[in-house]
């Protein structure tokens, strides 16, 4: 068997990381150096949304400009990756044999939530990407047991990339604000301690476990990729930290690799 490529989530933070200097953009782009060059790649984006899981079989996705009043040279970028049909049947039959309902798709393609972190992690868009979608209503165990189906992609080559925000509330969006909140570094703190122990539990129930849970995430999209890629990490749920750090108040920059 080969060896297994550790999943990952990655906070992606607003759309203008992929235009300005900053400590959150030098992590992403050396990532890659770290992980090496995988065969593909299946992201799961908090900016995709479906009742039930979808993989996008696009042999050649479009760049998605999910986002409005930003720079015009945001609207210009392209990240021509190719797609990977293959990659999609096979993830969405893992999760369909599972129990997990899924279907793919040629109607979508990379949405900022893929392509803002992936452009700088691999600049030459030459790895294969499929991005797989969430399901806001059902929850996080919902996107644990996802991720736990996927588990045999990372023996065959696959990075399970989560893209979302490990602190996300906008009401506290503040462009190049450097002042962050109590409540966000505490909840930033809690996660670090929960992931670094494996506390699949108090991730799963973390609005009820964490004090500042529903502050730092008054909505669970930007979460729920962190459930997938913890899960396909495997059983234990044990975690690494890659990343810390805030960007425009309180977004958490944070990024965990689970081995």
């Amino acid at each position: 068997m080969a060896d297994r490529i550790a999943s990952v989530f990655v906070s992606h933070g607003a759309p203008t990381i992929a235009l300005g200097e900053s400590p959150a953009r030098a992590f992403l782009a050396g990532l890659s150096t770290e992980l090496g060059r995988p065969r593909a790649i299946l992201c799961v984006s908090a900016h995709w949304e479906t009742d039930a899981p979808m993989t996008c079989a696009a042999a050649a996705p479009e760049t998605i400009h999910d986002f409005y009043g930003f720079p015009e040279a945001l609207y210009e970028l392209r990240y021509p990756a190719p797609g990977a049909p293959d990659l999609a049947e096979r993830a969405a039959s893992l999760l369909t044999d599972a129990g997990l309902s899924c279907r793919s798709t040629d109607d979508w393609g990379l949405d900022h939530g893929a392509w803002s972190p992936l452009m700088l992690m691999y600049p030459d868009a030459d790895v294969p990407v499929v991005q797989l979608s969430i399901q806001h209503a059902l929850g996080t165990a919902h996107h644990l047991a996802v991720g736990r189906a996927l588990v045999p992609l990372r023996s065959e080559g696959v990075l399970v990339l989560g893209s979302g925000g490990a602190v996300h509330n906008l009401r506290y969006f503040r462009p190049d604000g450097v002042d962050v909140p109590e409540w966000a570094n505490r909840f930033d703190d809690w996660l670090v301690a929960a992931v670094e122990d494996g506390r699949v539990d108090d991730i799963v129930d973390y609005r009820e476990r964490s004090a500042d849970g529903a502050m730092a995430h008054p909505r669970d999209e930007h979460f729920l990729p962190l459930l997938v890629a913890m899960g396909a990490g495997g059983p234990d749920g044990l975690g690494r930290v890659l990343h810390r750090g805030f960007m425009d108040g309180a977004l958490s920059m944070a990024a965990y690799a689970f081995d």
